[in-house]
């Protein structure tokens, strides 16, 4: 499918009058279009479906590249699927799409193709680490977002452990972040943790609630009993 294609199958399912309101909601500087997330999920399903790897990971790049608001969440959208072979180039967009980040659903769409390659492949994680020290706030958040799956796994393997404490080292490295994005996202992943860790939950809420931010502290710590 060429990027024409796609831009024309998006721009039917616009809806009239919501640009202008997603826009504002997203505090948005880039095009909107206008098209409701059940209709970008449809229309990426599709194309998940009928396009190979390379004509979808060619896709999301051009998407991305057009800069409109709901290319960019096609775009991750394309990739958001556990089974990928060969998932390589996958992966390699998709970081390269981190330094780019300067909004929360296009970052967060992002992450979730993100978290697939991860999970498909922790050793990247060696990759994520060094986003934890970007001057970029979003890249640092993405290093905590893409990482989510290590919060929820039940019964975890070792080596599933022993990433849950790595990752929980460069939040603890978070705690005294100034910025509300960063704030969010230790409270986020510490809370989702509590669901399946409490007890490590609750070590890192003793050991950094009191250098957190309080709505911070108060959200990592909602859960715990």
């Amino acid at each position: 499918m060429s990027l024409e294609d796609a831009l024309a199958e998006l721009r039917a399912a616009i809806e009239p009058g919501r640009a202008e309101q997603m826009a504002a909601y997203h505090k948005q500087t880039r095009a909107v279009l206008g098209i409701p997330n059940p209709a970008l999920n449809d229309i990426t399903k599709g194309w998940r479906q009928s396009m190979t790897v390379a004509d979808r990971v060619a896709l999301a790049d051009a998407l991305w590249q057009t800069d409109i608001f709901e290319g960019r969440i096609a775009a991750a959208k394309l990739l958001t699927q556990a089974r990928i072979r060969p998932d390589d180039a996958a992966w390699r967009l998709i970081a390269s799409w981190v330094p780019d980040f300067d909004s929360w659903a296009i970052a967060d769409h992002a992450c979730m193709a993100g978290q697939k390659r991860l999970t498909a492949d922790p050793a990247r994680l060696d990759e994520v680490e060094s986003w934890t020290t970007s001057p970029h706030m979003w890249t640092r958040r993405a290093a905590l977002v893409m990482t989510l799956p290590w919060t929820k796994q039940n019964n975890p393997k070792p080596e599933d452990l022993a990433a849950r404490d790595r990752i929980l080292g460069w939040a603890a490295g978070y705690v005294t972040d100034p910025d509300w994005f960063i704030q969010k996202a230790v409270a986020w992943w510490i809370r989702d943790l509590s669901k399946h860790d409490a007890p490590r939950a609750r070590a890192f809420v003793d050991a950094h609630g009191p250098q957190m931010k309080p709505f911070a502290a108060k959200e990592a710590a909602r859960l715990l009993p």
